[in-house]
Order: structure tokens, then sequence, then C-alpha cells
């Protein structure tokens, strides 16, 4: 079926990493399970007894699963996906209930959200493709079909910032006025700011034109920036269909938004009227859109939906340029950028930094903009890293590697702490891992995992403490931050792939496994994986079969879709047994290890490990030379 290799380098002295590793996955085993006992109904529901006022919410409720499959993918316990399944078609039913959902899907609202609420269905799909296709062409189908309303095929702009399975649903509120809190008014501003003529006072919150009437108008209708994000539930569906409508609307939708970034000098719109006229309702601003550049979170919203707009649109045409959507603008806010101590910058992402900065708030270091409007660039951040890491890992194009290295050099703080933070996506530790991948952060797998436990432990004594408490609609996010699955640290260096661009994206990873012997994604139990190097010319992958009496069987995967070819492969072997000693030697000889090499050309190579054995791979792929497709090894 495939080339096969066994291990024969005995594992005498198990590394700190593999050992760590294999306790990470068990306690994440145990920690699943507690917050099901806890926050969850026998129909896999969250325990909740309010309602939904506003059209906010759905995806707090299925962002608290995102990474429940993913696990499971990573090689998590057997019965995770049922449980995963269980939780989506609960969650699922409850918020139909709460009127927020048509037949299994959002009614009408923007994608900076949905985006976040498909993750869990994404992975549902990878894991258990066959279950899950004929939802996900059917939700597919509401913006590849123009007879749902939502894709206007003659302009390439999908018809409204809120959109999904309810026709009917216009505009962005449904009361007089957009429910914009007072802190989020603080920390974000006002949309339209510009509508107001200076020396206004400020109006009432219900009777604030920046709020109701002119938003309703300028911002209800047309397309957004962040809908492109949709492409990435359009690859979903073509990925397990083939059926080239769904690369055409790719290659269609995306395509439009790449001829307006280059007709405005490289820099991606953040708004389209119906017209297909950028700033065509916005008095020719390309700026200002609903969840674009200048509001609420500019390059934070805007950046990741082109990123997934870009990495759909290559794996579906094969195209590599249009990674230039987000290239040029990316530099653009880089070139943009001032050294500053964060306790110095006018960032509305205050309490992300301060976690994940620690003491380095006070550290000087490369801040951009990730906002723009009339008055010029605003909102300066440390660089969010997980587009550029996105780039480089999708292309191994030296120039997008040279584009970290110049960050790195740029940045006051040092790129190798690992500070034991959780952000909402699950990520925020681009910067040590790249640094590992570069060769001088050697001790990171150990500190990543060290990291990784602690933030589990935390979540289970968040759970203990809220477990009992009644969940009001102000405190749906408490699910969210009690969710106690991490996978971050596995999926980087089992995978070697960043974690999952979290506003729709779909997974990247350098490789991925199965387990052989019971068919079935994920490492098998006692083995740990470390991905050390990610160059196509050279993948370096250490597998290690920790159980002193049994064997496993793993299958490699090249690219988290089969999309790679591995070439050939370089092998770490013992064939001499002599380091075991005679019988009567105090201790063992160090065994000498030599390598072969293997011609593989083809997605997938079979390692059988004996017990306690390790290997060595050293993999020369071709990267996306095969569709991507959620095929497995198991087929015929």
């Amino acid at each position: 079926m495939h080339p096969v290799i066994t291990a024969s380098v005995p594992l005498l002295e198990p590394p700190h990493w593999a050992v760590a590793q294999r306790d990470l996955f068990d306690l994440l085993d145990h920690a699943w399970r507690r917050f099901e006992r806890d926050f969850t109904g026998p129909d896999g529901r969250l325990t909740y007894q309010d309602r939904l006022t506003s059209r906010d919410g759905v995806d707090d409720f299925y962002e608290t699963f995102f990474n429940w499959p993913q696990l499971y993918l990573l090689g998590g316990a057997d019965d995770l996906l049922a449980a995963s399944e269980r939780h989506w078609e609960g969650v699922t039913r409850q918020l139909t209930e709460l009127g927020m959902l048509h037949n299994e899907y959002e009614r009408g609202y923007d994608w900076f959200h949905q985006s976040e609420s498909l993750q869990l269905f994404y992975f549902l799909c990878m894991a258990a493709p066959d279950r899950w296709s004929e939802r996900a062409l059917r939700f597919a189908d509401l913006y590849v079909d123009p007879e749902c309303g939502n894709y206007d095929p003659e302009h390439r702009v999908i018809r409204r910032p809120h959109n999904g399975s309810d026709p009917l649903r216009e505009g962005l509120f449904d009361g007089p006025a957009y429910p914009w809190l007072t802190e989020e008014a603080r920390m974000y501003g006002f949309p339209l700011d510009w509508v107001l003529p200076p020396g206004t006072d400020e109006p009432a919150r219900d009777r604030d034109p920046r709020l109701g009437e002119e938003m309703r108008r300028r911002m209800g209708i047309g397309d957004t920036a962040v809908n492109l994000a949709v492409s990435g539930l359009v690859l979903n569906a073509l990925i397990l269909s083939g059926r080239p409508r769904y690369r055409d609307w790719i290659a269609d939708y995306v395509g439009a938004w790449r001829e307006r970034a280059a007709a405005n000098g490289g820099m991606i719109p953040d708004n389209v009227a119906p017209d297909g006229t950028v700033g065509g309702l916005l008095e020719g601003r390309w700026y200002g859109g609903h969840y674009g550049w200048s509001w609420p979170h500019g390059w934070y919203s805007v950046g990741q939906a082109a990123t997934v707009a870009a990495l759909a649109s290559v794996a579906a045409t094969g195209d590599e340029s249009f990674l230039d959507l987000v290239r040029s603008t990316l530099d653009e806010a880089i070139a943009q950028g001032k050294t500053m101590a964060f306790a110095e910058a006018d960032s509305s992402l205050r309490s992300r930094w301060v976690a994940q900065l620690g003491d380095d708030v006070r550290t000087p270091t490369l801040h951009v903009p990730i906002r723009y409007a009339d008055h010029g660039w605003f909102d300066y951040n440390p660089m969010l890293m997980a587009v550029p890491t996105a780039l480089w890992h999708h292309s191994a194009d030296p120039a997008d590697r040279e584009r970290i290295e110049r960050l790195r050099a740029a940045s006051g703080h040092d790129w190798r702490t690992v500070r034991a933070f959780r952000g909402k996506e699950e990520a925020g530790h681009e910067e040590p891992w790249l640094a590992f991948l570069a060769g001088d952060n050697p001790d990171y797998p150990e500190r990543i995992l060290a990291a990784a436990q602690a933030q589990v432990r935390h979540r289970l004594a968040r759970m203990e403490r809220y477990r009992d408490q009644d969940v009001t609609e102000a405190d749906i996010h408490l699910w969210q931050q009690s969710n106690p699955v991490v996978t971050e640290a596995l999926v980087q260096l089992t995978w070697g792939g960043p974690q999952v661009m979290y506003n729709g994206g779909l997974q990247q990873a350098r490789v991925r496994y199965h387990d052989a012997q019971a068919r079935r994604p994920g490492l098998p139990p006692s083995v740990a994986a470390l991905v050390s190097g990610i160059d196509p010319e050279a993948t370096t992958v250490d597998l290690v079969n920790l159980h002193p009496a049994v064997s496993r069987s793993v299958v490699v995967q090249a690219g988290a879709f089969a999309e790679h070819t591995i070439r050939s492969v370089s092998h770490t072997v013992c064939e001499d047994s002599s380091w075991i000693g005679d019988l009567y030697d105090y201790g063992h000889r160090e065994p000498v290890v030599t390598s072969a090499s293997t011609q593989v050309d083809g997605p997938w190579l079979r390692v059988e490990l004996p017990r306690s054995t390790r290997v060595r791979l050293t993999l020369r792929l071709d990267l996306r030379d095969r569709l991507p497709s959620y095929r497995t090894p198991f087929e015929t």
C-alpha cells in the first residue's frame, strides 16, 4: 500500500519533550471530560437558561468546543470525536430554539463572528468527512448559489455585511441603534466618526447617527472585507466534493477583491457598494466599512479574512499570486511601524498584549498600526504574527521568511521567551516557535508543553469555581474562558504547523499522522512526535514509542490535506544489537546509529515503531503538488 520503514534505534533515555507530550494528552483527556460533566447537558448543549437579545452570541456557543475535534485529530481519545459531534448537534438545537439559526446555519451576522463559529464545524469535516459533507455543501451553497440571495455574481459582491441563511435579515441591528457598549466605545471608538461635525456634543446613544440611521444606510448593505472569510467555507466544500463550481466561485469572488486592492495601490479596501464601487457608500473612502480598517479591529479582522481568502484561492486554483493580496497590505502596515514601549501605545487590544508581553510591556519594540481613518494610521500594537507566519508556512518563500527575520530584528523583546497565557485563538506563541525552527531556541518543546500544562490546570481551577454558576447572557464568554482544551503546542510540535487561523482558516501542517492499527487520524497511544524543521527539502520529524511492551504503527501524511508529496525519506537506523552488551556487563554500550534512505513518491509513509524505539525522519517534500483532500491512507 505505502512504503514502510521500521524504527530500530533503541529508546534508552526518553527525551523530556516526549514524556511531557504524552502527559499533556493524558491531562487533556481528563480535562475535556470534566468540562463536559460540569457545563453541558445530556444532548450536548451548554447549560444555559437565559435568552439572547441581539444578533450576537452564536459564535460564543460554538467556540467553546472549537478545538475538541482538533485534539481528536492530533491523537485525542477515541470517543472525543463522538463527543464533539454531540456538542455541535446539541448547541445547534439550542441556538435554533433561541431563534439564532435557520436550517442549522446562522440567520445573518458578520463574518468576523461567523468564521469563529465555523472552526468547530471545519474540524468535524476534517475528522469525519462522510458524516459532515452534506451540511458542508449546503452551507457553502448559501453563497455559491445566487438564488440564496447572498451573492451578486454580476458585481462579484456579497450583498450585505450581515448574511447567512435568512435572506430577510437586513441591516446590522434590529432596534433603533447598534448596541455598542460604553466599554466598547472606550476601546474602539465609533464607526463613521466623520458624520458628526467637529465640536458636536456627544448624542444620546439611541439617537447617535454613527450607531443608527447613518450606520444602517452606509454600512448595512454592500460588501465588506471580512466577508472574504467565506472562502474558507467554500474551500471546505471544494475539498469534500471536488466540484468545479466551488473552485470557480473562490477565484471569481477573491479575484474581485484582488483587483480592488491593486486599484488601491495594493491596499485591501474594506467596503464595496452594491454596484461594486469601492467607497461608494462612504463618500469615496476605501476604509471605514463594517469590521474594517477604522472600526473596530482593523488589520486584526481584515488581515485574517484576507489571508484565509488568499490561502483558499491558492488551494483552489494553484495560483500562488493570490498571496500578494495580503503581502502588499502587510508590508505597508509594517512600513508605518514605530519603536515604542507597549505601555505608551494607543492599542485597543491591551488585555491581549499585557498577557502576551508580560514584563516586556515597558520594553521598546516595534509597533505597527492596525487601523486607518481620516486622520491616518493609529492603534499601534506589536506585530500580530499569525498572518506572516501563515504566509511563510504556506509558501516557504525566502521573501516571506526574510520578512519574519526583519520583524524579529526590530523586536526589543526576546522571541525565545515562553509565557503561559491563552488567548481566545488558542495561539500567540508564534515567535518562540519560529525561533525554535530557526535553531536557536532548543528548549522550546519542553517549555511550551509546560505552559500548556499550566493553562489546562488553570482552566480546571476556573471550572471548579464557576461550574455551579447560572450563566446569563452577559456572561456567555465564561465557557470559552473555561474550555480546558489547549492545542497550540501539539499543533506546532507534532504537525509542524501554526495554530489554525482563528477567523475562518483551515488547518496548515507540514505533516499529520494516522494510527495504522486503529485506522483513525492522530498519533497512536504512547507515541510522541516532534517536528524540528519544516524546510521542504529537509522536514525533520522525530517519532518515539514510549511503550515498553507494545509496538505501534504510524502513517505519516504530507500536509494537512495530503496536498504534498514525500519524494524520499532519510531515516536513522541501528542495525547492530551489540549495544545491549554481554550478560555480565554492568551497563549498555552506545548504540551505533547510521542512516538509510527510502523512495516514497506519495503523500503517505508508514512507520513501524517496535516497543521502546525511536526514529528520526528527514523528509524531502514537494509542496502542494496534489489536490487537497480529506481522503485517508486507508481508502483504496
